[in-house]
């Protein structure tokens, strides 16, 4: 969470040194390199931190709604889309990796494969945390935010 927070504010620092220098007659020509790689860096790692807090990525409505064996299949089913979403980000974004060996950021010359690299490993980063939360869910029971875990009993038969 530091990091992300330390990466949003270099580029904030960013756009405004590039608009000081502007104004100064002495425009800094990487700054938009630097500003858009720190907030792409910056947001795909806040997706994994917000998914690792439960936070923003979920539809907590329905599910804290419920209690048993159903809140199991839906809070389920949330967290296995979320993990979809994830295993996609980290196919599809390692192939847009490796084809962003092609393309370059001006002035500086830098493949562009730099911005993409954010992809896959927030896909990573999404997936592993979701498949903690399902662990211990499973485990443990899915508990309401700031509440307490509801144990999933068994049927009577």
């Amino acid at each position: 969470m530091v990091l992300c927070a330390l990466l949003l504010l270099g580029f904030t620092v960013c756009e405004v040194a590039d608009v000081v220098c502007r104004n100064l007659g002495r425009p800094w020509l990487n700054a938009n390199e630097f500003a858009g790689g720190l907030f792409v860096w910056g947001v795909f790692l806040g997706m994994g931190v917000a998914v690792r807090r439960d936070q923003h990525f979920r539809l907590t409505a329905v599910g804290e709604a419920l209690s048993g064996r159903k809140r199991m299949v839906v809070e389920s089913f949330n967290r296995l889309v979320i993990l979809g979403v994830g295993l996609c980000m980290i196919f599809f974004g390692y192939r847009n990796y490796l084809t962003g060996f092609g393309s370059f950021l001006m002035p500086s010359i830098t493949p562009i494969a730099v911005l993409y690299a954010a992809i896959p490993v927030a896909g990573v980063l999404i997936s592993l945390f979701i498949i903690e939360e399902l662990v211990n869910g499973w485990r443990h029971g899915f508990q309401a935010r700031g509440g307490v875990a509801e144990p999933v009993l068994p049927p009577v038969a």
